[in-house]
């Protein structure tokens, strides 16, 4: 009894935890060294062992207060003290137990978590695609190369040489798992682990296919054609049910995932599904109004400037914009205008417009009104 350490040391707690507190510190400890996720941790199972001798002495009044007084003779069944030990709970699974700490799946033996021979979904395929503004706005229909996992032709997906076939494993029976019993101070401690002799597979391939090496599936180069709605937007993925890599054992295929990069425009930026440009005019043309050229993603369009028409402006032209992705109404174009200021003007240039803005001095109404409340703050400082 010597070599045993202490049932409250081995479950991180004090001599006084109550009930809930002895069973909330088994939950975690059993969690952290339980076999099936400490694979590569062989003193996972020690400790996981006697977490579980722990647990069965101090959850049970009669044996903690044996235990508490008398230590571990107190609840060795050999040492006269009548406690017990294992001899009352043998032949259960632990399967129920675990269960219910991690919700009956994922835990090799416990939850009954996916069997590797089984049917199994094919992997997803990420592509990438770019597209023209003009693509990613009305669509278009694009073709991608894509290196895609299938059945090797030469076996049928077998993994076996042509004219052979895969035998049933004799060691698991093709189940492809293999089921160990321990005995423990909590009873029959039963897990399930990948069967080594034929890896989990519950075939064995005594011929492999030489073209698949028996893997029996083998990467192709295909091209596909991919339709790209109107309207998607930059970074959005377009999704090909069942054309990513072949399932596993009559499982269903992965699905090819496009995600759409669109290269800049030398014109248009978008938001949303609305299209923004500028348009530059002149001094004159923004004074006087004029017809100008406004390009969209449909083409040119003629489109009227008023008279007085300040640098900066945003016009709208309905449904110019980009096509919604459900379809009907579009958004719009915003168009700004931006008056362009000459430079290197001649000296006539520079006099006509010294004799311009004499004549218009009365016209800049912001200006005027500016001056105005200018002059009137500074008589108020005075």
């Amino acid at each position: 009894m010597a070599d045993k350490r202490d049932y409250y040391e081995v479950l991180g707690i004090d001599k006084g935890a109550n009930e809930d507190q002895i069973k909330k510190a088994y939950r975690k400890m059993a969690k952290q060294y339980h076999p099936d996720i400490n694979k590569d941790n062989p003193q996972a199972e020690e400790k996981f062992k006697e977490v579980n001798e722990a647990y069965e002495i101090l959850s049970d009044p009669q044996k903690k207060q044996a235990y508490d007084q008398f230590g571990h003779a107190g609840v060795d069944p050999n040492a006269g003290f009548g406690g017990g030990g294992a001899g009352g709970f043998g032949g259960f699974d632990m399967g129920d137990i675990f269960e219910s700490f991690f919700g009956g799946s994922g835990f090799g033996g416990f939850g009954g978590g996916t069997r590797r021979n089984g049917p199994r979904k094919g992997g997803d395929i990420h592509q990438s695609i770019e597209l023209t503004f003009t693509e990613a706005a009305f669509g278009v229909t694009k073709e991608i190369v894509i290196l895609r996992v299938e059945d090797c032709e030469s076996c049928q997906g077998t993994g076996a040489k042509s004219g052979t076939s895969p035998e049933t494993c004799p060691n698991c029976k093709g189940s492809g798992q293999v089921k160990t019993t321990q005995r423990t101070p909590l009873g029959n401690f039963v897990s399930t682990s990948p069967c080594s002799a034929c890896r989990g597979e519950g075939k064995i391939i005594k011929d492999p296919c030489t073209v698949c090496n028996g893997q029996g599936k083998v990467k192709r180069r295909r091209t596909i054609s991919v339709k790209i709605p109107a309207g998607i937007d930059n970074g959005q993925t377009v999704s090909m049910r069942g054309e990513g890599d072949m399932g596993y054992k009559g499982g269903p295929s992965g699905d090819l995932l496009i995600t759409v990069r669109i290269k800049r425009h030398d014109l248009f930026t978008r938001d949303g599904y609305n299209v923004h440009c500028e348009v530059p005019i002149t001094f004159v043309q923004a004074t006087l109004g004029c017809d100008i050229e406004v390009p969209t993603i449909d083409g040119k369009i003629r489109y009227h400037i008023p008279e007085g028409t300040q640098t900066d402006t945003v016009f709208r032209l309905k449904n110019k914009g980009i096509p919604s992705l459900r379809g009907g109404a579009r958004g719009d174009q915003l168009v700004k205008v931006v008056v362009e200021i000459p430079k290197n003007l001649s000296q006539k240039q520079k006099e006509l417009l010294m004799e311009f803005d004499k004549e218009t001095g009365g016209s800049y109404k912001r200006s005027k009104t500016f001056f105005e409340k200018l002059k009137d703050f500074l008589d108020i400082d005075k």
